[in-house]
This record gives C-alpha cells, sequence and structure tokens, in this order.
C-alpha cells in the first residue's frame, strides 16, 4: 500500500514538472538576454541586431512568400513563466517572425497564441491602415504553437445530462410533483 501510495506521488509529481517547464529549448533560453524588454526594441530595432529574444503574442496574419519562407505578424503579448502569451497583460505593439521554411495559414492562424525565440534582424516599415508602422523583424530559431481549447459557454454541460423539468416553469414542477406524491 505504501509502495502504491509512493509510486502515485512520484508520478503525480513529475507530471507536474514536466507541465511547468518552458516551451522553448534550455540552449535558446541561455542565448536570449531576459533584461532585454519589447518595448526597449521597439524604440530601436536596427540597435539590437544580432541579439536573441524570446517573445510571444497571438498570431495576425500568416504570409507565404514565392521564395518559400513565411512572415507570421503578430501581437505582442507578454509571457508567463511557462512562455506562454498572457492576455491579462497589455500589449506593447507588433513584431514579424521571419522562417525560412512554408508555414501553412491554415495552422497558423489568426487569434493562435505562439512562442518564438528568434534573433533580431532589424526593423521592417509595412502599412498598418494608413500609417508606416514599424516591426521590429525577427528570425525565428524555435516556434512554438500553442494549443486551441474550445469551451461550450459559460456553463459547463455533462453531454449525457438533461434535465427536462428544467425548461418548465417551476410552479409547473412543484404541481406536477405535488400531484404524483399525494
Amino acid at each position: 500500500m505504501v509502495n502504491r501510495f509512493r509510486g502515485s506521488f512520484l508520478l503525480i509529481f513529475l507530471l507536474f514538472l514536466t507541465s511547468c517547464a518552458h516551451v522553448i529549448s534550455k540552449d535558446l533560453r541561455v542565448k536570449a538576454d531576459p533584461s532585454l524588454t519589447f518595448r526597449e526594441v521597439f524604440q530601436n530595432p536596427n540597435a539590437y541586431q544580432g541579439k536573441t529574444v524570446i517573445w510571444g503574442g497571438e498570431i495576425i496574419k500568416t504570409i507565404n512568400q514565392k521564395d518559400g519562407t513565411t512572415f507570421i505578424e503578430i501581437f505582442q503579448l507578454p509571457l508567463s513563466r511557462r512562455g506562454e502569451p498572457n492576455e491579462t497583460y497589455p500589449s506593447e505593439g507588433r513584431f514579424l517572425i521571419l522562417t525560412e521554411k512554408y508555414l501553412d495559414p491554415y495552422l497558423f492562424k489568426r487569434g493562435r497564441k505562439i512562442t518564438v525565440a528568434g534573433e533580431i534582424l532589424g526593423e521592417e516599415f509595412r502599412k498598418l491602415g494608413e500609417m508606416d508602422y514599424r516591426y521590429p523583424l525577427l528570425s525565428a530559431k524555435q516556434i512554438h504553437l500553442w494549443r486551441e481549447y474550445y469551451y461550450p459557454g459559460p456553463y459547463y454541460y455533462h453531454p449525457y445530462y438533461y434535465d427536462p423539468w428544467w425548461d418548465y416553469p417551476i410552479y409547473w414542477r412543484f404541481n406536477f410533483y405535488y400531484h404524483r406524491h399525494r
């Protein structure tokens, strides 16, 4: 009994440890400068060329190029300790990711969360509405696309549970119960 308890505890502990692991590899996290903030780089991306950073956010759009590369426009969000974009804090802007391979826009679609480790290449100006917007440009070294979770609505409904009495007003339910059990 004690050995079974220890085994169960060890399994739960190992699952806990793996669920807290960062999604970016350790060697890239060591290369990245954690003191370098998105806001600093956004002010002058060319001054930080060659630096490695880990950023994340929500995908705005994915653009495949004729040469087989892909640009991904990201709405920046601060990252949690695991590297997941955190929607509860405000964004500081947008940035672009350049990958040397084709990424399917169906998978890398608008609204998906993404975390990327990459090297700063500089800046790129693109139209955003009627203005020229300065995007910090990263060459992606590692990308983590977060899973999409779907919730059925504001309340949880068990798929096999249905209460037929819920559709009737309370006085009908009481009246029916009262007359059946008199």
